[in-house]
């Protein structure tokens, strides 16, 4: 007999719609029929399209463009102009405009005196900010972590402490300018330590992590090649047991997808030349059920909190009728051939997994049913 929970939908604070510009690989509306039939009913995409969405027309162009979507769909805004780390884009008018938070994610803010002067305005207009925490000097465009799976390969790597270096930066403007700061798809062993250290000292402070770093570790890299590539990526296995950890006891607020498409041709060039990035919109609930739940290190209010009310929060969203219904012990393998998404660029494809969405209900009328 089908173990069927009604609950309220997804809410995935970190995406990717690839629109405008890069439509190829994903659009708003394909993007949000694919969160759909994972059990996501408001998706918020990150500003790295073309244009970028640094102004009030792009934050309108994805809010109507989106109005019909399988799903909700919110922008953030950039933090920079042309996300360039230089000049602040006016957060005032892009919150007027719809947008519901502020990030430059994919280019870290190399610069402190900007993103201090960012976390001042931010606090102003009530809008959080989330950070790509990489030193872009020490990562470059390095494929894998910097470690065994590096040296095994003879290629550089993108050591742990460029993310951990820039945590700590943003945690200690957080709290020398009283902003909210909010990490994204953090990866490390002592990310989660200097989190768990700042929030404890009051800081204003929440981060994310995604279900490839508490499921797979750089070994993923031999195997899959491109596939596994991710930024940041993925990391050891003492890491990926500190990331269960810090969800399992509230370090980490948010599991989020950083759902980052793109096409078969990308994909295919190798290891050191295929853009970073895997799809996860479909597989994301799935994945934690089974790593999490089904492992009884969290409880199903605790997952749904961290992709459901714990975002909403962070963000500010109002709380809506969008519901999903999940066969709890349906088990089934990830096939991306299947996915609704543009792009199929997953490390989970033939996985067995257990937990799965039924139905999908936003804005009062059904966007997924399951046949």
């Amino acid at each position: 007999m089908p173990n069927v929970v009604k609950t309220v939908g997804l809410v995935d604070m970190h995406v990717h719609f690839r629109d405008p510009g890069f439509t190829y690989k994903e659009d708003i509306l394909s993007g949000a029929q694919s969160a759909a039939a994972g059990g996501i009913t408001t998706a918020v995409c990150m500003p790295n399209t073309k244009p970028i969405i640094d102004t009030p027309e792009t934050v309108r162009y994805v809010l109507a463009t989106a109005q019909y979507a399988s799903a909700r769909v919110l922008p953030f805004a950039a933090v920079t102009v042309g996300q360039r780390g230089e000049e602040l884009t006016d957060f005032a008018a892009l919150k007027a405009a719809g947008a519901v938070a502020l990030s430059d994610d994919g280019i870290p803010i190399g610069s402190a005196d900007v993103m201090r002067r960012a976390l001042i305005a931010a606090k102003d207009c009530d809008m959080v900010i989330s950070t790509h925490s990489e030193d872009a000097e020490m990562v470059q465009n390095y494929a894998v972590n910097e470690g065994k799976i590096s040296k095994l390969l003879d290629l550089p790597g993108r050591p742990a402490i460029a993310e951990e270096l820039m945590i700590a930066r943003d945690a200690l403007l957080a709290q020398e300018t009283g902003a909210r700061v909010h990490i994204a798809h953090i990866s490390t062993t002592r990310s989660v330590e200097i989190i768990r250290r700042a929030k404890n000292d009051g800081v204003a402070i929440t981060c994310e992590t995604c279900p490839q770093y508490f499921t797979l570790t750089e070994d993923a890299v031999t195997d899959l090649g491109a596939l596994a590539r991710v930024n940041p990526p993925l990391r050891t296995e003492a890491d990926r047991l500190a990331i269960i950890e810090g969800l399992r006891d509230g370090t980490i607020d948010v599991i989020a997808t950083d759902h980052a498409p793109h096409s078969a041709e990308e994909k295919s060039r190798g290891l050191i030349d295929a853009p970073s990035g895997m799809v996860g919109l479909e597989t994301s609930l799935a994945l934690t059920l089974t790593a999490l739940f089904h492992t009884k290190i969290l409880t199903l209010d605790e997952i749904f909190a961290k992709m459901s009310s714990n975002p909403a929060k962070i963000l500010g969203l109002k709380p809506n009728d969008d519901f999903i219904e999940i066969d709890l012990d349906a088990e089934w393998t990830i096939d991306p051939t299947a996915f609704l998404s543009k792009s199929r660029n997953t490390p989970f494809g033939g996985m067995r997994v257990i937990g799965r969405v039924v139905r999908t209900v936003s804005r009062g009328r059904e966007v997924f049913a399951l046949k």
